[in-house]
C-alpha cells in the first residue's frame, strides 16, 4: 500500500495556517491531525475529532514513554499529538496535515524528519497586526509581544522544506496544494517499486 505523507503547516500566530487548513481537508483527501489535551472539553466539542481528551496523569504518562511527535504546556494545560495514531494513518495511505506552532514543528521534525515542513508567513508585519488587532483578544502590550516574537520565529525559516506568503486565502491555499500535489510526483522508493513492477511484466 502507498505509504501517506505527513504536511506540517507552522507559522506566526495570524498567518493564517488555521484558515488554510482547513480549506485543505475540505478541497483534498488529507486529514488533519487531532491533538490531545489535559484541558476540560468545550461546549459542543466531540471527542477524537476536536481534541483527544485525557487526565494529567494518562498525558504524563504518554510523555514518559514517548508517545508523542511534540507537546506543550500551556496555561496549566497540556497539548500534544500522539504519534501513533499519525503514523497510522500514514501507513493506511492517508496524507496528514499537522497545524502547529513553530516550536511543535521544530519538535516534529526530531521526531519526523521525512515529513513535509511548510511555513506560513503573513504578507507583511503591518498585516499582521491588523489581523491580530482584528481578533480583538489581544491587548495592544500582548500585540506588540507577539509581533516581536514572530521575528524571531521567521529565523527558523531554514528549518522548512517551502514557505507560502499568504496575503490573499485563495493564493495560498493553491500553494500548498500544490505542493502536496508535487511531493507525490517526487522520486522515491514507491517509484522505483513501480518501476520493478514495470520490469517483472515486461
Amino acid at each position: 500500500m502507498k505509504k501517506g505523507q505527513l504536511f506540517i503547516v507552522s507559522g506566526p500566530s495570524g498567518a493564517g495556517k488555521g484558515s488554510i487548513c482547513q480549506k485543505l481537508v475540505k478541497e483534498l483527501d488529507v486529514e488533519l491531525s487531532v491533538s490531545m489535551t489535559t484541558r476540560a472539553p468545550r461546549p459542543g466539542e466531540i471527542e477524537g475529532v476536536d481534541y483527544y481528551f485525557v487526565t494529567r496523569d494518562e498525558f504524563e504518562e504518554s510523555i514518559e514513554k514517548g508517545d508523542l511527535l511534540e507537546f506543550a504546556e500551556v496555561y496549566g494545560n497540556y497539548y500534544g499529538t500522539p504519534k501513533q495514531k499519525v503514523l497510522d494513518k500514514l501507513a493506511n495511505g492517508k496524507d496528514v496535515v499537522l497545524e502547529i506552532d513553530i516550536q511543535g514543528a521544530l519538535e516534529v521534525r526530531n521526531e519526523y524528519p521525512q515529513g513535509i515542513y511548510i511555513f506560513i508567513l503573513p504578507p507583511s508585519m503591518t498585516e499582521l497586526r491588523k489581523r491580530i488587532t482584528r481578533r480583538g483578544s489581544d491587548s495592544p502590550d500582548s500585540i506588540e509581544l507577539r509581533l516581536g516574537e514572530t521575528l524571531t520565529e521567521v529565523s527558523y525559516i531554514d528549518q522548512y522544506n517551502y514557505c507560502v506568503v499568504n496575503g490573499d486565502l485563495e493564493e495560498a491555499v493553491i500553494r500548498v496544494k500544490a505542493i502536496i500535489l508535487a511531493e507525490h510526483s517526487r522520486v522515491s522508493e514507491q517509484i522505483y517499486g513501480l518501476i520493478k513492477n514495470y520490469k517483472e511484466e515486461v
